[in-house]
């Protein structure tokens, strides 16, 4: 587990902080030591597989220039002078040893966690000041990044305009802190921040899942459909006046009840968000390591429990 600071545990932390306000952990891995180099980040970068990033601050085309990976060994020799950054997703699918590392975040269920994202940026590179929907924590590897927060933001935020990248336009700085290798900065979800290397680094991203409502919808909705005809539209009960262009409020009631009705199955619903949590990133890649299968168990028929993974189950025997 991490090391929290003193007079915070992982109990603490999960009532008071999680989802709620940031928290700067000095020192929360002592002695870490990142067991990938740039140049192996750099790498992965060139494989068609991995997706990959690169975020210059000045660019040709101007301010925040966003190119996407794969990349060519070229790619690196004729990046410019000015700060950049690369991104690399995923870095826990193809480094085991990067894999360790949530072990240890085992206060938090395994199966929120979304990837490592790892990125390496030379003097003054970063991606901005921007916000995330979902909890990260900022993991310093190797050299030092400054980190500033600014307020809780949304979809409405304004953003800088001329660039694909979703950065903020009216950034304040409220907090500013300098992270060195070891120490790791917790940020719950819209949370605006924005870090900057100092001298060269790396840095990890822990990210966990946060799919919106609409994205969890769709998928139940497939599901749901899967398991046959089930529940049909009937109107309420009618009277001459409902017999007009506009609908009826009562229409929209029986709709909603309809719905509702359709999503009162406890067990279908546990056993949906069991598989849906655990779908792989990049389904489409084949990985035949075990460790790399999400699990999450349920509870299923009969008192026994049901352990959902990608696009399967299986039973689990508690004795």
């Amino acid at each position: 587990m991490i090391h929290f600071p003193q007079g915070i545990d992982a109990a603490l932390f999960l009532r008071d902080y999680w989802q709620q306000k940031p928290l700067l952990i000095r020192q929360a891995l002592p002695g870490f030591r990142s067991p990938i180099s740039a140049d192996e980040l750099a790498g992965l970068a060139l494989e068609e597989e991995i997706e990959s990033r690169i975020v210059i601050r000045d660019g040709n085309s101007g301010p925040w220039e966003l190119h996407q990976g794969p990349f060519t060994e070229d790619t690196f020799s004729t990046l410019p002078k000015s700060p950049w950054t690369l991104l690399v997703q995923a870095v826990d699918l193809w480094v085991p040893e990067v894999r360790d590392l949530i072990d240890r975040f085992d206060f938090l269920p395994r199966w929120r966690m979304d990837d490592i994202m790892i990125s390496y940026a030379n003097d003054g590179g970063g991606v901005g000041p921007h916000f995330d929907y979902y909890d990260v924590f900022l993991i310093q590897a190797e050299g030092t990044r400054e980190w500033s927060i600014g307020t809780t933001c949304d979809e409405d935020s304004p953003r800088v305009e001329g660039t694909s990248l979703k950065i903020l336009k009216d950034f304040e700085a409220l907090q500013t802190w300098v992270l060195e290798p070891g120490d790791i900065l917790y940020l719950p979800p819209k949370i605006a921040h924005c870090g900057t290397a100092v001298g060269e680094c790396l840095t990890y991203s822990l990210g966990f899942r946060a799919p919106s409502a609409g994205e969890m919808l769709d998928d139940l909705a497939t599901e749901v459909l899967s398991r046959g005809p089930g529940l049909f539209y009937r109107d309420p009960p009618l009277t001459p006046a409902m017999a007009r262009e506009a609908i009826d409020p009562a229409f929209v009631a029986q709709t909603r009840k309809l719905l509702l009705a359709a999503l009162d199955d406890e067990e279908m619903l546990a056993q949906w968000f069991a598989s849906y949590m655990t779908s792989p990133k990049y389904p489409d890649l084949d990985l035949d390591d075990e460790d790399l299968v999400r699990t999450a168990t349920v509870p299923g028929k009969n008192g026994e429990r049901a352990r959902y993974f990608a696009d399967g189950m299986e039973i689990v025997d508690d004795d």
